[in-house]
């Protein structure tokens, strides 16, 4: 599919189970997660978005554009995948379409969007989400970049804060990928998830 994407990095978040701090920042296999994640991405998208709280000084040697939660008191990932879709607006008026994703996910498929895309076309979805083993992993998703004022209003008017309970407003297609030999979207939770990573990295198939 050759449909213009914009990439958002979710970055925003708290970290709390691995211990504070920037989780993104964490190293396997001599380098930090969210330089895993850009590799992956970069080739499959048009450019790039950081979505982070704080000093965004930080995060300065990775060379993207940060952008901060528009929506005060760490509202979550809904509000991050917000932030994305309003610098997509104002900064890439070409690109319809936005694909958000952890920054502990550093094992991403290198044909993400394109699979995003193909399942949500053949859907006739408005969004789509990747899944896994059988499980939806709904912060890895397809948004189109005009949901984000109807995504404002569910965050401010109502406090919405979960992905799955917005997406399930419209149609939604789920693209699959295998478990093994590793599982693509595994995620780097704790710091036990980081020594998991390094072994997944050290056997050389990702």
């Amino acid at each position: 599919m050759n449909e213009p994407t914009i990439g958002v990095l979710l970055a925003g978040g708290l970290a709390r189970r691995m211990g504070g701090g920037d989780k993104p920042l964490r190293e396997i296999g001599g380098k930090p997660l969210l330089a895993h994640v850009i590799e992956r991405l970069t080739p499959q998208c048009e450019s790039l978005v950081l979505n982070a709280n704080g000093a965004p000084e930080r995060f300065a040697a990775f060379g993207l554009p940060v952008v901060a939660d528009s929506i005060e008191g760490f509202a979550g990932p809904l509000a991050g995948i917000l932030a994305g879709l309003d610098w997509a607006a104002a900064h890439a008026k070409a690109a319809q379409w936005a694909v958000s994703v952890a920054t502990d996910t550093p094992f991403l498929p290198c044909d993400l969007v394109d699979r995003l895309q193909e399942a949500r076309v053949a859907s006739k979805a408005l969004f789509a989400s990747a899944a896994s083993g059988g499980r939806t992993h709904p912060v890895i998703g397809l948004w189109p970049v005009d949901i984000r004022d109807e995504l404002r209003r569910a965050l401010l008017e109502e406090g919405l804060r979960k992905i799955d309970l917005f997406t399930a407003r419209h149609e939604l297609a789920i693209a699959e990928w295998p478990v093994r030999p590793y599982d693509p979207f595994f995620n780097a939770n704790a710091p036990s998830d980081l020594a998991q990573a390094e072994s997944i990295a050290r056997t050389g198939v990702v």
